[in-house]
């Protein structure tokens, strides 16, 4: 049974954190380049609507699923014979733990000043508010989707890892 579950929780871990990790990519290099190509007005009130719009239960399951998951993955893998994996699964909870850092210290308080403008047909000069925000924005997304990435990739490895001793080999 305790085989059973470390497999499961670790399963678990490894899809949650790939899509956390397909999320930011998938801002990096789709989301934000093709809102960049849009009118000021366009890019505030859009990302505006992106901030109310993921807040909702399947993101948050994918939010904070790798932060959760890996810890419970770690526990499980701590007996004699579980061990293996144990050093990759610490490091992809320390790298998503900087992914969840910089969401809450730089992104989050980027996303509330863009809300705090106010609705953009009241917005004097979107244009100035878009600077502000855009580009350090972008360079923090494009770190969370290293570390969540890099962190995917540890939790790939934890997995092969595991199999193999599942498999006795």
């Amino acid at each position: 049974m305790l085989e059973v579950l470390r497999g499961v929780t670790l399963i678990a871990a490894t899809l949650t954190m790939g899509l956390a990790a397909g999320l930011f990519y998938a801002f990096a290099v789709a989301v934000m380049p093709g809102l960049g190509q849009s009118s000021d007005r366009t890019f505030v009130e859009t990302m505006q609507r992106i901030n109310v719009a993921i807040v909702n239960g399947w993101f948050l399951v994918v939010f904070f699923g790798p932060l959760v998951l890996p810890l419970a993955a770690a526990a499980l893998h701590l007996p004699v014979g579980g061990r293996a994996a144990l050093p990759w699964i610490a490091a992809a909870f320390l790298l998503y733990g900087a992914t969840i850092v910089i969401t809450i210290a730089r992104n989050i308080p980027m996303n509330n000043a863009l809300d705090a403008a106010g609705p953009v047909d009241r917005i004097a000069d979107p244009g100035e508010v878009r600077a502000r925000f855009e580009g350090s924005w972008v360079r923090w997304n494009v770190v969370r989707a290293i570390t969540s990435t890099a962190a995917f990739g540890c939790l790939i490895w934890a997995l092969v890892l595991y199999g193999r001793i599942a498999a006795g080999a």
